[in-house]
């Protein structure tokens, strides 16, 4: 495997080898082109950059910290742990550093309205966020099984001032929610702009959200180096649609020494239809405008997929991460959501730190991990969010 595949993804069609492209009605491709362009020019433009970085510093609170997790590492024995703490973020997660890019490129653009997804709401509260901060309309779909099950994020977007639709339809989960807001958009593209909340979708919604999450790991290989002159042996992150996990690889896809790990819903179990592991049980095919990996029904229609942490339960992925697969350059695991309940409980009561479902799954690989190797080596964890959206599910769920 050659690192030079890495140097320019995705090519001018928006293809990361094979995967991603714009699997869209002709007359949507002008408008995803127009998307392309603005961006581009906003990205050469010396005050945007100006103005995010700003933003990133004064509003977001980066750079986000390193914590060396050391009454966790000592218990598991083993590898050192380490959190990048993205749930230290204002709004508790990642998604605010893409929100804030899309909603200034919605300014930049004279949209009328931003239109979007969210499944544990983390990217809903985030895009809300950063609406009410430039001053434009921000219309969120959610998934009524998600509603129930995110109650906090739910009571935030409609303090921030989103018009939260939600959607019945089939699992009423993630999938339904993107399917439910596309087919907004659709209503007027003109003067709507759907802000993806991943690294998912047609081109150039797979590079944008990559390119404004790329801040994690440009941090964090800084800061690691800094502190040990040395990179992590291991860096581990969540992935359903991919969006923190291609955050924080992009700046080490060039160490080869740096293995890095991307950790699906296992869910209930890989040997049942009740999981979320498009890369380890799916297959090369077409949803929501691009080619990537995805999980398949008896019919070949995408799965109804389950996973304990909403912001996972999606039966595709980004282009990239399907690409980066087939390369072998990153590995992809998986961890049930009994493991990610013991994870979520077990770094509260060591660290005092909660984590979210979504989180937990990179902090249980990373517990299944450490104890089979040495003192000497090091786990890095993309601690994506918090879990106080989680909070009260768990306690149900545990009966706390």
């Amino acid at each position: 495997m050659s690192t030079d595949s890495f140097a320019a993804m995705p090519n001018a069609q928006g293809y990361f080898g094979p995967y991603g492209g714009q699997y869209v009605p002709e007359h949507l491709k002008k408008l995803m082109d127009d998307i392309n362009t603005s961006y581009e020019e906003i990205c050469a433009c010396p005050e945007f950059q100006a103005e995010l970085a700003s933003l990133f510093a004064d509003y977001v609170g980066r750079p986000s910290p390193i914590f060396h997790a050391k009454r966790l590492s000592q218990q598991l024995g083993g590898a050192q742990i380490y959190l990048k703490r993205e749930d230290l973020n204002h709004t508790g997660a990642h998604k605010i550093n893409h929100c804030l890019g899309e909603a200034l490129l919605a300014k930049f653009m004279g949209k009328k309205k931003v239109i979007a997804e969210t499944g544990a709401g983390q990217h809903g509260v985030a895009l809300a966020t950063a609406c009410a901060l430039v001053g434009i309309p921000c219309e969120i779909h959610m998934g009524q099984a998600d509603i129930e099950k995110e109650h906090p994020n739910v009571v935030k977007m409609k303090i921030l001032g989103c018009d939260l639709i939600p959607v019945t339809a089939g699992a009423a989960t993630l999938k339904e929610a993107v399917d439910s807001a596309f087919e907004e958009y659709l209503k007027n593209p003109e003067d709507f702009i759907y802000a993806i909340g991943s690294v998912v979708g047609p081109h150039p919604f797979p590079k944008m959200v990559r390119d404004f999450q790329s801040i994690i790991g440009k941090e964090a290989r800084q800061q690691f180096f800094a502190r040990h002159q040395r990179l992590p042996d291991y860096i581990t992150a969540c992935v359903g649609g991919g969006s923190n996990s291609i955050g924080m690889f992009t700046a080490f896809l060039h160490d080869t020494e740096v293995q890095l790990v991307g950790v699906e819903p296992a869910g209930e179990g890989l040997d049942t239809q009740r999981h979320s592991a498009t890369l380890t049980k799916g297959k090369p095919g077409h949803l929501h405008g691009m080619a990537c990996y995805v999980l398949e029904d008896a019919e070949g229609n995408p799965a109804s997929v389950h996973s304990i942490a909403s912001g996972l339960d999606y039966p595709g992925v980004g282009p990239q991460h399907s690409y980066l697969k087939d390369l072998g350059r990153v590995q992809y695991d998986s961890v049930t959501d009994q493991e990610t309940l013991d994870a979520f409980m077990r770094l509260s009561r060591v660290e005092g730190i909660i984590p979210a479902l979504e989180s937990a799954h990179a902090v249980a690989w990373a517990m299944r991990k450490a104890p089979t190797l040495s003192p000497e080596h090091s786990i890095l964890i993309n601690l994506s969010g918090r879990g106080d959206k989680d909070a009260d599910y768990v306690a149900d769920l545990l009966k706390l």
